[in-house]
């Protein structure tokens, strides 16, 4: 199972590439960016780009979920590495893929039978980003208060210790790459980075940890 996941990954890997790179950080029209993006992404021919950095990523992430969390939770693996790597690339996090992901996520998880405390964690975990959004609006976006609605409802499907496990280790990653990049005299204190993809590596532990 977790070879064809594997593999599933890697095919699905160009299409993340794809669905990434449409993406900008300042596009005007957002609108016009999500559909021009749709339409490069389903034009893609699922084969990898070289070098397969992407791909390998995808196929190694979805892989590792499956294996530890579950197949329903490998949606959430392809999902959340798009996001990560658009966020990476523009300090966004789309709506038009975190938005949708709310119910495709909630299907894929059906299976679990913890769909309810599952909607229970996305709302809790988003709530305590809205509160720190609300506090301080410069150290993160809206995005990042969605997002964490997603992995809130990943996490608390497992059991409230990795719904816990996912909010602290998201924070302590970002933490952890502001203190190296402050060490090594690449930023200053007043310096923004987006916290997107460490908030997903703070997912992938608490899914990774075993229920």
């Amino acid at each position: 199972m977790v070879a064809l996941v594997a593999l599933l990954g890697l095919l699905a890997g160009p299409y993340v590439r794809t669905l990434a790179g449409a993406f900008r950080e300042d596009p005007g029209d957002t609108r016009a960016e999500a559909r021009a993006a749709l339409a490069r992404t389903l034009r893609t021919v699922p084969v990898p780009a070289w070098p397969p950095v992407v791909e390998l990523a995808t196929a190694a992430v979805a892989a590792l979920v499956a294996w530890r969390a579950g197949p329903p939770y490998v949606f959430f693996a392809l999902a959340g590495t798009a996001l990560a790597l658009i966020d990476w690339r523009t300090s966004r996090l789309p709506d038009v893929i975190t938005l949708p992901s709310y119910p495709l996520l909630a299907l894929s998880l059906l299976p679990t039978g913890e769909l309810p405390r599952a909607l229970l964690g996305a709302a809790a975990l988003a709530a305590v980003y809205g509160v720190l959004w609300f506090a301080r609006p410069a150290a993160m976006g809206l995005g990042d208060v969605k997002l964490a609605g997603l992995i809130g409802m990943a996490a608390a499907s497992l059991g409230w210790p990795a719904w816990v496990l996912a909010a602290v280790a998201g924070q302590l990653c970002g933490a952890l790459y502001a203190v190296a990049l402050l060490a090594t005299g690449r930023a200053s204190r007043d310096t923004e980075f987006p916290l997107g993809p460490f908030m997903l590596l703070g997912a992938l532990v608490a899914l990774c940890s075993g229920r």
